[in-house]
C-alpha cells in the first residue's frame, strides 16, 4: 500500500536563512538531495508485509503491491493477498531517508547498479498501480514467449510507458519489464494506443 505522509512547512525570510546558511551552500545540491525518488528494497523471505509496517511506523512513504491470491489447501481455501512481487518493496525517499529505511528490520539491501542504488521511473510505479486498481486478470504461469516488437504506449493512464508486444490466447499485452528488479506485467492495451518502435 502506499501509505500518506504530513509535511509541515514553515515560513523563513531569506535575510534569515542567508545568515545561518554555510559560506559553500548550494541550493541546488540541497533541493536535488531533498528529492524523494523511487527505490525497490530487498526484503528478507516473507517480510515484505511486515517491514512495511516498520516503514509506516517510521513514517517512510512507501508501495507495497499485493494481489488477490485463492490459496487452496485439503480441508478449506481461502483469497488472501499477497505480494505482487516477492521479496521486493518500493520505497519513495530522499536522499537522507534512504539510511533510515535501508536500516529497518526485514530491508536487506537496495537493488543497485555499480554498487549504487537504482532509481525506478515514477511511470513504472504509476504502470503496477494501474494494472492492480483495473482488475485485470494477474497472469504468471506462462511459457517464455519469443520477444516481438518494442512498443510505447501513446494515449491513456499509461502513456510513455514501453514494453513488448507479445500474444497470449489471441490477445495483445504489453510486457512491463520492471528492470532494476527483473520483473514483468502483462497487461491489456488496446491495439490503437500502441506505437511500434523502430
Amino acid at each position: 500500500m502506499l501509505t500518506g505522509y504530513t509535511m509541515y512547512s514553515l515560513n523563513i525570510t531569506s535575510d534569515i536563512l542567508d545568515e545561518h546558511l554555510p559560506k559553500k551552500f548550494n541550493q541546488s545540491d540541497y533541493t536535488a538531495s531533498m528529492e524523494r525518488k523511487w527505490y525497490a528494497i530487498y526484503t528478507k523471505p516473507r517480510w515484505e508485509k511486515k517491514l512495511a509496517e516498520r516503514l509506516e511506523e517510521k513514517r517512510i512513504e512507501h508501495y507495497l503491491p499485493l494481489v488477490k491470491t485463492l490459496k487452496l489447501w485439503s480441508d478449506r481455501k481461502k483469497w488472501v493477498q499477497e505480494p505482487l512481487f516477492r521479496s521486493y518493496l518500493f520505497v519513495h525517499v530522499s536522499d537522507q531517508e534512504r539510511i533510515p529505511a535501508i536500516q529497518t528490520p526485514g530491508a536487506v539491501k537496495y537493488i543497485t547498479f555499480e554498487r549504487k542504488a537504482v532509481s525506478i521511473p515514477p511511470i513504472q510505479i504509476e504502470a503496477i498501480k494501474t494494472f492492480l486498481e483495473s482488475g485485470d486478470e494477474l497472469i504468471t504461469d506462462i511459457p517464455d514467449m519469443s520477444i516481438g516488437d518494442r512498443v510505447r504506449v501513446t494515449r491513456g493512464s499509461l502513456k510513455g510507458l514501453e514494453g513488448t508486444l507479445v500474444e497470449f490466447h489471441q490477445k495483445h499485452r504489453v510486457r512491463i519489464m520492471i528492470d532494476v528488479i527483473q520483473q514483468s506485467l502483462y497487461i491489456k492495451v488496446p491495439v490503437s494506443q500502441l506505437q511500434v518502435l523502430k
